[in-house]
């Protein structure tokens, strides 16, 4: 099954100061946000693999689009995450079916990698609902200083019969981290955590 995509949005937020503090290089996150129509809304349905399919068309999609909006080779992005928002004649395992199963291989290939779990967050809500995606380093999930989050919101969605799927790409973490813990030059990549 394709995805029937209304719109898709992207967003890119550059922040150059934090607390007086000149950010250079400035900290830069895209999310790129498709709606999309919900073919199971209204309705229980046992087998939910069409979803899967559109989560994996949406990956690759999504994650070029976000990697484009920062003007960088995927290969520079250090962190990633994903949400979907259902509206309300959807369920909640709408938004696991697109994200869990098949949306994280295609990410990851627009990315040249990516050894960490992909954070997500999914929920209900009507137009203007907020996704809080959140962020994680795409390499290593111990990484503090890239524990992070996007948020974003399409003022017309989700409609009662959507679906609206997110992919966020950073690349830096949080502006002037200074919490401790493993730094980004001593990431390993082997397990997805260090």
């Amino acid at each position: 099954m394709k995805a029937r995509v209304r719109k898709i949005v992207t967003v890119v937020e550059e922040t150059r100061s934090e607390m007086g503090q000149p950010i250079d290089p400035p900290t830069r996150r895209a999310a790129a946000v498709a709606v999309i129509e919900n073919p199971f809304a209204g309705r229980y349905v046992e087998d939910l693999a069409p979803l899967f399919e559109i989560g994996e068309e949406l990956g690759g999609l999504l994650a070029e689009r976000a990697v484009t909006a920062l003007g960088i080779e995927g290969s520079r992005a250090e962190s990633y995450g994903k949400a979907a928002a259902v509206g309300e004649n959807g369920e909640l395992e709408h938004a696991a079916a697109i994200l869990h199963p098949k949306l994280g291989a295609p990410v990851r290939s627009v990315l040249g990698g990516g050894a960490a779990l992909i954070p997500s967050s999914k929920k209900r809500g009507g137009p203007g609902v907020v996704l809080d995606i959140p962020l994680g380093h795409k390499d290593a999930a111990y990484v503090r200083s890239h524990f992070d989050g996007m948020e974003v919101r399409i003022p017309d969605a989700p409609r009662a019969n959507e679906i609206v799927v997110a992919v966020a790409i950073t690349d830096s973490g949080r502006p002037l981290p200074r919490v401790g813990g493993l730094t980004k030059d001593e990431i390993k990549g082997v397990d997805g955590l260090r």
